[in-house]
């Protein structure tokens, strides 16, 4: 079931914004933003955008939906229920392959945060991943770039999506109980959803692309992940209105580097904790390093997806893509120049 989130920011917040900001001319003011689990710390940037009032700021009002994966957020923009997405960066690329240009332009996420791990109840003997060949596999969603990962990942040891069972689980407190009561053999996922398995001993670590140095040796390079991005169209008719949302995200990325964990924990709802505001803490400073610090995509990101993409399909390897026109940091550098600190 869908979940509304409407962003309110404090009167005092919108005071403090420059006046020549509130007065700037946006396109679509009435901005919505649809997301595939948001209580994810892949997607903190966009939570603390709104729970501190940057988009207000900028003079949007933004709705913000929450789906149970990327894929059916990216659905909902495709549908035209939604403005933009904040996702993961390689279904800018996927969607260039099908003719529907989509473009990034403000970066969450330097690595993808994913984490493969198998359930040591269902798996005990468990050696390589090859052996997860016949074996249920949790997602969030089926399509999304947990999902992505797991094909990836499997085709490095010559296994095909269809040697497993691929089973969506969502990305919070249903993704633990599958993996506690034995529903899935395995499975990739998010903080805090991973960290909590992993504290209570109900998750082996598999692939962990936390770490950014190890999503760099994983997929061979640079792999951007969660971001905003938007149907090329939708870019061009409203560059104000996307210059703000890159603001606010900018703004926001470069707070959480400052920030510590006590101060993570008073800005995001109580329901993103699942119940153990310790675990949040442990995720969060397992996830920090992964966030972006800038917004900016890194010059080689798109390369690394496609490859990534092209491993696990085909008609994408063949394919002739325009790589540059599936991200720019026009807006990102602009939005630096504005906010030089947090």
């Amino acid at each position: 079931m869908q979940r509304r989130h409407v962003l309110i920011a404090g009167s005092a917040t919108l005071l403090a914004a420059p006046a020549f900001v509130r007065a700037q001319a946006l396109e679509k003011p009435k901005t919505t933003i649809a997301v595939g689990g948001k209580n994810l710390l892949y997607y903190l940037p966009l939570t603390i955008a709104e729970q501190r009032g940057y988009f207000k700021a900028e003079g949007l009002d933004v709705t913000i939906v929450d789906f149970a994966g990327g894929a059916r957020a990216l659905q909902a923009v495709v549908g035209g229920s939604a403005d933009v997405v904040s996702g993961a960066f390689e279904h800018t690329v996927n969607m260039q392959y099908k003719g529907q240009p989509m473009r990034a332009f403000a970066l969450q996420g330097r690595a993808p945060q994913i984490v493969l791990g198998i359930n040591p109840k269902t798996m005990p003997d468990f050696k390589t991943v090859a052996d997860l060949k016949g074996k249920k596999i949790g997602v969030t969603a089926p399509g999304s770039s947990t999902n992505v990962m797991v094909n990836f990942i499997l085709a490095k040891v010559g296994l095909k999506p269809s040697d497993v069972s691929i089973i969506g689980v969502g990305a919070s407190q249903g993704a633990v109980a599958a993996m506690r009561s034995g529903q899935i053999d395995a499975i990739s996922n998010l903080d805090p959803v991973i960290t909590l398995l992993q504290r209570s001993g109900d998750l082996k670590i598999v692939s962990d692309t936390r770490i950014v140095a190890e999503s760099e040796k994983v997929f061979g390079g640079p792999m951007p992940a969660g971001c905003f991005y938007a149907p090329q169209s939708f870019i061009d008719k409203n560059p104000n209105t996307v210059q703000a949302l890159t603001n606010a995200l900018v703004r926001a990325n470069k707070w959480i580097q400052a920030a510590g964990a006590g101060d993570i924990i008073t800005n995001v709802p109580e329901s993103y904790l699942l119940g153990d505001r310790a675990v949040y803490i442990d995720a969060f400073l397992a996830a920090k390093g992964a966030l972006s610090p800038d917004g900016a995509f890194p010059e080689k990101g798109a390369d690394t997806a496609f490859r990534a993409l092209a491993s696990i399909d085909a008609g994408i390897a063949k394919a002739k893509l325009d790589l540059a026109a599936v991200w720019t940091n026009d807006f990102v550098k602009k939005a630096n120049a504005k906010y030089p600190r947090a």
